[in-house]
């Protein structure tokens, strides 16, 4: 090794080192305010036991370790692959070649997301596999249509009213049990394994053209990705017959001492190492084989993205283990205490404080809102996307409370939901519709999969609901009320361009083709 790969190398670490601090306090700031809102809860209306406590905060310092290296990692490795990948399939300017391309990374990155694998576990009625190849599939399928949808320039929204009308056709002849669980597969898809690379996808796919709106299109692969697996499932609920639809309750472990609390996130460990692994392995192979036969980067890009992936596996790791181990027993046992209250209407102001600060806590949500910002300028800034993600889930964690509390079938609320939110794609600019859509998808990350759902599992045990058809369903309300903040959002900027004087420098987005200063 040189004197100078030396000291470029030197470089890297400082840097990363900058980074990874950046990023750790960003996820501590992110985790903070849902875990003091959970101690305060546990030691006043919804006391549990020491067991649950102590994992609760050990899993809560693997978060914050974890977010900070995974998304260090996804800067490093996940969104350079993406847009290599996608430059890729277009450099050959055939369809067919592309098509297949994204056809077999949308299954293969889908295979790999640990939110599926998650939701998976927790879906009694349909085997393991069966559900995952099935979504994996409708997920590959429509990123193939979304690369369509970028190649020839077709509006994101006309797709998103097909869709949607195709969706809720067939969902009229679904069991009603598959319901909750088909939407929750759209919303669990699109996790930190998967928005990284899609969005990068879309960067690399848009670069094949140099019209002003090919940016603006990069937006919307998440959307379409979140759409497939909806459809793939209502479908296999016409033509599979479930099987047993008992939910297992979370087990929680005897802890006594430290060290046995220290034992249990050690033996949970090697399993989610594996699970990391085993999801990594496929795209690493894959990113291998296209390397040496077509991409042909660069030693110092390799170096630098394998460094990624080793940051990505070991933070992915570390906060599926404290997410799993930690925070879904203590989501769990929180619903179950709220809803065995006499006054268990308390499930749903406690649940909206939850939802809206829980959100900041997804990893894929800090990689949408910084690109969002770079792509926009800065007309779309971060802070104004984590407060409407907020809002959204806020809102769509209290009607999920709702919904435990009543039996009210979830049709009632994701109709007019997604019919005010496909309403609001022909007022407001085609870049806000993509990104609301995108943000759907991004909201219902791990923390969605393994807090939220098991605290409405939870609450809706306590209450004596059917916990198949009223407590899940949640992940697909927390994917669908960001369409409405965002695309709000829209509106608010639309507003204030009209009410700005016309000289006054104002960076916005004035129509659905640029964004200019006024």
């Amino acid at each position: 090794m040189t004197d100078k790969t030396k000291t470029e190398r030197r470089g890297w670490v400082r840097k990363d080192r900058t980074i990874l601090r950046e990023r750790t306090h960003e996820a501590l700031s992110s985790v903070l305010p849902v875990s003091i809102i959970m101690l305060l809860l546990f030691v006043t209306i919804a006391p549990v036991g020491g067991n649950v406590l102590m994992m609760f905060l050990a899993g809560a310092v693997l978060l914050v370790v974890g977010m900070g290296l995974f998304t260090l990692g996804a800067e490093l490795s996940m969104m350079p692959m993406g847009e290599a990948v996608g430059a890729h399939a277009t450099r050959a300017k055939k369809l067919w070649p592309a098509l297949v391309t994204c056809l077999f990374v949308g299954v293969l990155v889908t295979i790999s997301e640990p939110d599926l694998q998650v939701l998976a576990e927790q879906v009694p009625m349909i085997p393991n596999l069966a559900l995952i190849l099935t979504v994996a599939l409708g997920v590959g399928i429509f990123l193939a249509v979304a690369f369509l949808r970028i190649a020839w320039g077709i509006r994101l929204r006309y797709l998103l009213v097909g869709f949607y009308a195709a969706v809720f056709v067939l969902a009229q002849f679904v069991p009603r049990e598959f319901l909750p669980v088909a939407f929750d597969s759209g919303g669990v898809t699109t996790g930190p394994m998967t928005v990284p690379f899609i969005m990068a996808l879309g960067l690399g796919i848009s670069a094949m053209r140099s019209d002003g709106k090919a940016e603006e299109d990069s937006f919307g692969l998440v959307a379409l990705a979140s759409v497939g697996p909806i459809l793939a499932v209502l479908i296999l609920g016409i033509i599979f017959r479930g099987g047993e639809t008992a939910y297992t309750a979370v087990e929680i472990p005897n802890i006594a001492t430290s060290r046995d609390l220290i034992m249990v996130f050690l033996r949970a460990l090697p399993q989610y190492f594996k699970e990391v692994a085993l999801a990594l392995a496929p795209i690493v192979v894959y990113f291998t084989v296209l390397q040496a036969t077509a991409l042909k980067l660069s030693r110092r890009r390799v170096f630098r993205m394998a460094v990624g992936f080793a940051y990505t596996f070991l933070g992915l790791a570390l906060f599926l283990t404290g997410v799993n181990v930690g925070f879904m027993p203590a989501g769990y046992q929180l619903g179950k205490v709220l809803g065995a209250l006499s006054y268990r209407w308390i499930l749903l102001p406690v649940g909206m404080l939850v939802g809206y600060f829980i959100v900041s806590a997804e990893p894929a949500v800090y990689v949408l809102n910084k690109q969002v910002e770079e792509l926009t300028s800065g007309a779309i800034p971060q802070r104004a996307m984590s407060l409407s993600l907020s809002i959204g889930v806020c809102a769509s964690v209290g009607l999920a409370m709702l919904r435990v509390l009543t039996g009210m079938p979830i049709m009632w609320l994701l109709i007019p939901g997604y019919a005010l939110s496909l309403l609001l794609a022909f007022i407001v600019p085609d870049m806000f519709t993509g990104v609301a859509f995108d943000s759907g998808g991004v909201a219902s990350g791990p923390m969605t999969a393994t807090f939220l759902l098991p605290f409405a599992i939870g609450a809706c045990e306590a209450v004596g609901g059917d916990i198949v058809s009223d407590a899940f369903g949640i992940v697909a309300m927390v994917a669908m009320t960001p369409l409405v903040t965002i695309q709000a959002l829209g509106v608010y900027y639309q507003w204030k361009l009209n009410r700005a004087p016309k000289k006054q420098a104002v960076t916005t987005v004035v129509s659905d083709d640029e964004i200019i200063d006024v």
